[in-house]
């Protein structure tokens, strides 16, 4: 079998020592915050807490992805050492960066014939992801060759559930996925929105939820509905929070008691500062295994 890495970007919203520990390698997207350029790395360059509060006091933020020629520097050396390189991208449905990967890895085939480049777009986000690249690295841990993983990623990254709520509007508006008459209304009427992501990759709003405590019960729903086995699910199970640690903790204490089977405690990570730039704080999204999204 052929030595390779497994790798994707940090917008797989996975803490550094997980990807360290399941030996994972990711590239950071990028993002301004009031001007200033950072990378998104994990949360080193500003701690997720204070990324949030500096939207809540009204901070503009820009976010850029991996560019072309920044991949090839990634990606270069671990070719100069003789490694096969499969690479998860964030869902294209949210992002240009499945294709400047697949640039790349043209670029790069020319300069590295007898090397192996393999692209997956994850059609998934923030810890979905990560819940993805996660089972990517047990299976290659298992003796799994890179081109048997790269058909498991293609033929199972649907099966990856992504359902999220936001208890706060502004940056809704704000990114014009709602309009103002409707932000207005849903927050004087406490509308709660759970959304989800869809067969291509996109978040899509499902249901509108009055207030905080019957949408975290909704999307307990969700997951008993769709999970592989019911609330017999014996798979992992991931939440990402954005400035929200409390409702977070509230969803995940009820996932472990409608799912006795779980493999291991929720687990509970931030939502990273790129997506963030987009959900705005106040949003739980919550990732497990079921059936294979459709429209």
């Amino acid at each position: 079998m052929g030595k390779y890495i497994l790798s994707c970007c940090s917008t797989a919203d996975l803490t550094e020592e997980h990807f360290r520990e399941k030996d994972i390698h990711f590239v950071c997207f990028h993002y301004t915050l009031d001007g200033k350029q950072y990378d998104d790395d994990l949360g080193k360059s500003i701690p997720f807490d204070q990324f949030y509060k500096a939207m809540l006091e009204g901070a503009e933020t820009k976010t850029s992805q991996v560019n072309v020629e920044e991949f090839i520097d990634y990606f270069t050396p671990f070719l100069e050492q003789g490694l096969d390189i499969l690479h998860v991208s964030l869902s294209s449905g949210l992002s240009g960066v499945y294709n400047s990967a697949s640039i790349a890895r043209s670029s790069l085939l020319q300069k590295y014939p007898d090397r192996k480049i393999y692209i997956v777009d994850s059609l998934g986000a923030s810890s979905g992801y990560g819940l993805l690249m996660d089972k990517l690295a047990d299976l290659r841990d298992e003796g799994m060759d890179i081109e048997k993983l790269y058909v498991w990623a293609n033929e199972h990254k649907l099966e990856v559930h992504h359902w999220f709520f936001s208890t706060d509007l502004t940056f809704y508006v704000k990114g014009g996925r709602i309009s103002k008459a409707s932000g207005w209304v849903g927050t004087m009427l406490n509308i709660c929105p759970l959304l989800n992501m869809d067969h291509e990759g996109k978040l899509i709003p499902r249901f509108k939820i009055k207030g905080k405590k019957k949408v975290i019960h909704e999307i307990a729903n969700k997951m008993e509905e769709y999970a592989q086995g019911g609330t017999a699910y014996e798979g992992k199970c991931y939440i990402s929070n954005a400035g929200c640690f409390e409702d977070a903790e509230a969803v995940a204490a009820l996932v472990e008691e409608r799912f006795p089977n779980l493999n291991g405690p929720v687990e509970i990570n931030s939502v990273g500062t790129t997506i963030g730039s987009h959900t705005g704080p106040g949003t739980v999204a919550l990732f497990f295994w079921g059936e294979k999204r459709n429209n």
